[in-house]
């Protein structure tokens, strides 16, 4: 397999296929479980934002969504496990797209009720992946844009200007600082959106933190790791353990045990 700068392994073609068979069907092979670990903070930011600023509704957006994964979880009140045996399970294969969408759909209007009425925007550089989540009613809005390399265009910005808080499950470290950035600026004034990331131990965040302490938020970062999937093989692994030495964070971690790892950041508007 292909791997990148950091030695990880390059899983570009999962992201643009028209359907998540491929992505659900590999990674799962990869024991890939970050979003279920996540899942739960998510879910206690949300009902602490809602004590904190009384919006009942609120929006998030979800920074590298892929294919709608974190909304599906925290909006049908799914499960990784769940989601693997819908899209690489026994008959998945032989469903074509329109059935698959058809078949998320229902249960997207089956669980309405697990929702609590939170709104899902995703953003994504891959249009196929966007198109599904938007299909499956996943997510409510996308932004297919690469805000690493653009600035939104006046539709995108009023969809990013819409977040009430921003998730993400280790898109961070591909997407910068620069992408967090556009984000805030797009942010209202005095409406500064909440943030949860979380991060591979071997992408440091300092450059994102830098950016977010200068538009006003202090960031917290609790002490748990959390194993987002294991390694694709030796040489990976041995890659990956070289990258974090290099950047001075200690290799004997998880990632010692075969696993890649993420830690979480949370971001909030500074009390003034």
């Amino acid at each position: 397999m292909r791997a990148d700068t950091t030695g990880k392994i390059c899983l570009d073609d999962i992201y643009t296929r028209p359907d998540p068979r491929a992505y659900f069907s590999t990674l799962r092979e990869l024991d890939y479980y970050i979003p279920q670990l996540a899942k739960p903070h998510f879910r206690a930011l949300i009902r602490e934002y809602r004590d904190a600023t009384g919006v009942r509704n609120p929006t998030v957006l979800d920074i590298g969504c892929s294919y709608g994964i974190n909304a599906a979880l925290l909006k049908c009140d799914a499960t990784m496990d769940e989601l693997y045996e819908r899209y690489s399970g026994p008959g998945a294969a032989e469903l074509s797209v329109a059935a698959l969408l058809e078949r998320d759909r229902e249960l997207v209007r089956s669980r309405a009720g697990t929702a609590d009425g939170v709104r899902f925007i995703g953003l994504d550089s891959s249009g196929p992946a966007l198109a599904y989540a938007t299909g499956a009613g996943f997510v409510d809005g996308a932004v297919h844009a690469d805000l690493e390399e653009n600035e939104p265009d006046p539709a995108q910005r009023e969809l990013l200007a819409a977040a009430d808080l921003v998730i993400s499950t280790g898109c961070v470290g591909y997407v910068t600082e620069r992408t967090l950035g556009r984000i805030v600026d797009a942010a209202p004034a005095g409406r500064l959106p909440w943030m949860a990331h979380f991060v591979l131990r071997m992408f440091p965040f300092d450059p994102v933190e830098k950016i977010l302490d200068a538009a006003g938020y202090e960031t917290v970062h609790p002490a748990e790791t959390f194993r987002q999937r294991r390694f694709a093989n030796a040489g990976e692994q041995a890659q990956v353990l070289e990258t974090l030495s290099a950047a001075g964070v200690d290799p004997g971690g998880p990632e010692r045990d075969g696993w890649l790892s993420a830690c979480l950041h949370v971001s909030r508007p500074a009390a003034r």
